[in-house]
């Protein structure tokens, strides 16, 4: 039996993708900081553990209770809305410690066990901001943008020892705590001289035509996990996959 080692699974794309892979008789380790088991069916093909992508000792930690892993999924991320000329060096770099550098982290940290077993695929999660430009998430989308090149680039160096990693392109999901979880971070970053435009931004989302559910996301994860062609991105949601086939 096949498992997944999936971060960030609280809410979101992360909780859809445990249970849509457990759902597909997959083990799954559902990771996150604040471990919630409560969050998903009583199972033994199911354990919760602790995972801090940002923290060395939590990610070794958490792969050594997980034992032998076929599949990486990096889903752990912050969201962020705002002006960048109000946004803060720190928040900046706090967005970039665990969407960016989390994500480095934790794939440098699981290659040596897929290495030995020459078999193993890192999905990393990205978003459809890096398919099309959009306003007020210029830190975020700088964020994922790096870790397009960065599997782009690993892709490449993983495939002479028989791994394999994938990128899965979101679209934007009004079902996701992005704005929530990031509410404490994001105030002040609409300044008033930003205000007008930022109140045009918002009502065009909430007017689309067609945005992403978390379950699409999940079984885009799906995919990409048991792909094994040399197919690299998994735009998932149907306005992702529209920018996809019509880049701006």
């Amino acid at each position: 039996m096949n498992t997944a080692l999936i971060t960030g699974c609280s809410s979101g794309y992360g909780l859809a993708t445990v249970r849509h892979f457990h759902a597909q008789g997959w083990q799954v380790i559902a990771t996150m900081r604040h471990p919630r088991a409560a969050l998903f069916p009583a199972s033994a093909g199911i354990r919760v553990l602790p995972l801090d992508v940002t923290d060395a000792d939590s990610i070794a930690r958490a792969l050594d209770a997980a034992g032998p892993i076929d599949v990486l999924v990096n889903n752990a991320g912050l969201g962020l809305f705002g002006a960048f000329e109000a946004t803060p060096m720190a928040t900046v770099r706090e967005i970039f410690e665990t969407n960016t550098f989390g994500t480095m982290a934790m794939c440098q940290a699981a290659i040596p066990r897929f290495r030995e077993r020459r078999a193993g695929t890192i999905v990393n999660v990205t978003s459809s901001a890096t398919l099309a430009p959009f306003p007020l998430v210029a830190a975020y989308t700088a964020s994922k943008t790096a870790i397009e090149g960065f599997t782009e680039s690993l892709a490449l160096e993983l495939a002479e020892f028989g791994m394999r990693a994938k990128l899965i392109e979101p679209g934007y999901c009004p079902d996701t705590r992005f704005a929530d979880n990031g509410a404490t971070r994001m105030q002040g970053l609409i300044t008033e001289p930003y205000a007008p435009f930022a109140g045009k931004v918002f009502a065009g989302f909430s007017q689309l035509d067609a945005t992403t559910h978390p379950d699409e996301v999940a079984e885009a994860v799906w995919q990409a996990a048991n792909d094994t062609s040399g197919r690299l991105r998994f735009a998932a949601g149907a306005d992702a996959v529209a920018l996809a086939k019509h880049p701006c």
